[in-house]
């Protein structure tokens, strides 16, 4: 699947409409920068639910469009660039994944106006009217997974490295009070720009650390480096990794010799075997081929993003962002991950963890478990 350009908008189909007549929908992805290598996983899952949505006949009757943003670029011109969509009637809606940095910049500017969906795991707190999420957060996310960690496998005392912005910074401070909680506070925190390729420094600090466990906030291509020289350190034979943004895409470019002890938390992960995620990944091998890549849990989480708005238009029978927003207090809607509900703006889901298996992730244990109601 081609990258797209900026504004490229996926038609609706044949006999569904013209094209002012369609459900717009800013999709911001990443293109670019540590993040970019999710960026066609994004989309693609994007593209799914799109085409679904519009094969059960659109939203209200009308077909969904897709106009894409380059989500990786400088946050600021990520923001200026969608509030411009906003404010001029391009798009009804933002759908997207893309780091906390971007998220941060574009809440204030378009929130009051359209619904946003954001998409992506982050640091949790995030209270901007208009504003829907369907990521995990550290709550129910990081510490069940080193709570995990520390049952399962005995991993105490922790070392962090992670990019230098908000969503690793909250995300080791949640980690730092529940290993104080623990009695085993973290032992080292490092980290590093948005970017960084050397990480020698990084694993010097590593190998003079008591540490059992180091827990991975990087983002993308820097983690991939990051695995790469762990490995090639020898440090993996001594610590073990785990990491809440890491897929199968992150597994397959580090390579299979960076991937022992390593393991991920997510909500969802290609090799679930639930009914619903083996559902998801036929039709996704049956759009885009068995050779495609795959699907990945942030990919994957654009796909849950824009069943989520559909369910919400549905409901409140309109577009218009107020009776979206009140609709969104008793929604429910399907995906990959299962039924799952909103509550305070938040979707709830199980959280599963996974070992690396060479470039593959094996599912070991639920760690969460999201809300069962009658």
């Amino acid at each position: 699947m081609p990258v797209p350009n900026a504004r490229a908008v996926l038609a609706p189909p044949e006999g569904t409409g013209a094209r002012e007549e369609a459900v717009r929908v800013a999709l911001v992805t990443p293109w670019q920068g540590p993040a970019g290598m999710f960026g066609l996983s994004c989309r693609m899952c994007s593209d799914l639910a799109v085409s679904e949505i519009n094969l059960a006949g659109g939203l209200l009757g009308r077909p969904v469009e897709l106009h894409h943003v380059d989500g990786g670029a400088d946050p600021g011109a990520v923001a200026r660039d969608v509030q411009r969509m906003v404010r001029t009637a391009e798009v009804d809606a933002v759908v997207g994944w893309h780091i906390s940095a971007v998220r941060r910049r574009l809440a204030p500017r378009v929130a009051a106006q359209v619904p946003y969906v954001y998409t992506a795991l982050y640091e949790g707190g995030e209270r901007t009217p208009g504003v829907l999420l369907t990521g995990e957060t550290p709550a129910n996310q990081l510490g069940p997974a080193l709570e995990w960690m520390r049952t399962e496998l005995g991993v105490r005392r922790w070392a962090v490295v992670g990019d230098d912005y908000v969503w690793p910074r909250a995300s080791a401070a949640a980690a730092a009070q529940w290993a104080r909680a623990q009695g085993t506070p973290i032992v080292d925190e490092v980290f590093v720009p948005l970017g960084t390729r050397d990480f020698t420094p990084v694993l010097r600090t590593l190998a003079r650390s008591n540490a059992d466990g180091v827990l991975l906030l990087l983002v993308g291509e820097d983690a991939v480096h990051f695995n790469r020289a762990f490995a090639g350190a020898g440090l993996d034979f001594h610590q073990t990794r785990l990491s809440t943004l890491m897929d199968e895409t992150m597994l397959l470019a580090s390579g299979e010799a960076a991937t022992r002890s390593l393991y991920s938390a997510a909500g969802y992960f290609e090799d679930l075997a639930t009914v619903d995620a083996l559902e998801f990944a036929g039709r996704f091998a049956s759009r885009f081929g068995m050779a495609a890549p795959a699907p990945s849990s942030l990919g994957e989480s654009c796909y849950e993003g824009m069943n989520l708005y559909a369910q919400l238009v549905r409901d409140a029978g309109s577009i218009r962002r107020e009776d979206v927003l009140a609709a969104s207090e008793q929604v429910r809607f399907g995906g990959a991950r299962g039924e799952s509900v909103l509550r305070g703006a938040h979707v709830v889901q199980d959280v599963y963890i996974a070992r690396a298996h060479d470039v593959h992730f094996e599912v070991v244990a639920r760690v969460s478990t999201g809300i069962r109601e009658a």
